[in-house]
């Protein structure tokens, strides 16, 4: 749940969007499963805690530009 909230709050800040510490957590989880997916796909494993950051800092960006997709371009 910790990297998870940093790579939810990382992803928030780089891509300048405004949400609360709960949504960070989830958009961290879940981005960093969305993530590992589509990189496993392409043969790119990423381990450790730093891989799991990484991947969801990735996969928080991804969300939140789908989001921002279906929503227009308002900040999410």
């Amino acid at each position: 749940m910790i990297i998870g909230g940093v790579a939810g709050w990382l992803a928030e800040m780089f891509m300048k969007s405004n949400m609360g510490m709960i949504m960070n957590i989830l958009l961290g989880m879940i981005g960093a499963v969305v993530a590992n997916a589509l990189l496993s796909f392409f043969g790119v494993i990423l381990t450790g805690w730093a891989g799991y950051l990484l991947a969801g800092v990735i996969g928080a960006c991804i969300l939140i530009a789908i989001a921002r997709m279906f929503r227009g371009n308002r900040a999410v």
